[in-house]
């Protein structure tokens, strides 16, 4: 995992033993797992009596770093040895190494589901169905003889299926096409800025 400068430096902080004791160290660990999946800011929680020893500047320092390397283990659905040889390099004990995979191991499937909730994405077309038609006679009895084209996209979001029907003549055919093409342009162009 590549972490920032910054998140190194607050997990070797967190892997020296003077700067957090054993129990401030699993304290620690449980305070980052707890405010991720805390469902409304809590500013006491770095408020904990075994916590009361650390320098606050250095506890926010380094409950932010571990909480930044939870979301990027998750994020990248790191497995143990991963996990192990990132902290190794950043000496940490075995032991406070299996200390935080545990707790990883126990919050791992409800930090997926907050990672999944985020940044939902809009429906994306699966699949694209059409028939042609013709216009002969409208409501009035006049004679139409205008083909037109019924549509149906088939699209996905959220984890369900839907379909979408439209009916559209030759010229607006042309027109959504048109616009498709360019929406793809400008998608394109923007990938390669």
């Amino acid at each position: 995992m590549e972490l920032s400068e910054s998140v190194q430096r607050g997990l070797q902080s967190i892997a020296d033993p003077s700067s957090f004791g054993h129990s401030s160290f699993q304290v620690l660990v449980d305070v980052s797992f707890r405010s991720l999946l805390s469902s409304h800011a809590d500013p006491g929680v770095l408020d904990q009596s075994e916590l009361k020893q650390v320098d606050q500047i250095l506890l926010k320092q380094s409950h932010t770093a571990a909480t930044t390397f939870i979301l990027e283990a998750v994020k990248q659905n790191a497995d143990k040895s991963a996990i192990s040889s990132c902290l190794e390099e950043l000496t940490f004990s075995s032991e406070r190494i299996e200390i935080f995979y545990s707790a990883y191991q126990e919050h791992k499937k409800e930090l997926e589901r907050l990672l999944t909730s985020i940044g939902r994405r809009p429906p994306h077309i699966n699949d694209v169905s059409w028939r042609l038609n013709y216009h002969m006679k409208n409501e009035q009895v006049d004679k139409v003889n205008e083909p037109f084209y019924s549509i149906s996209l088939n699209v996905e979001g959220e984890g369900s299926s839907e379909d979408i029907n439209f009916t559209c003549t030759v010229e607006q055919l042309q027109d959504l096409v048109g616009k498709l093409k360019d929406a793809a342009k400008s998608v394109e162009k923007a990938s390669q800025m």
